[in-house]
């Protein structure tokens, strides 16, 4: 798996970071996504999922 942004589409909305935290943070200036494992083990791909799904923005996808 791995993860990738549209950093553009992104509004900062932060729901990647609660789901996930281990994967995703945001910029401390504006809020965008900020991708802290690009390729994240297997016990975190169900959060990745959650997170993904759960973007506003549809700024994340996944992958395989």
């Amino acid at each position: 798996m791995k993860v990738v942004a549209d950093y553009e589409k992104c509004c900062s909305a932060g729901q990647c970071a609660v789901l996930a935290p281990d994967v995703f943070d945001q910029d401390e200036d504006d809020g965008v996504v900020v991708i802290l494992d690009a390729e994240p083990p297997a016990q975190l791909h169900d959060a990745v999922f959650q997170a993904v799904t759960a973007c506003p923005g549809s700024a994340l996808r996944v992958i395989r």
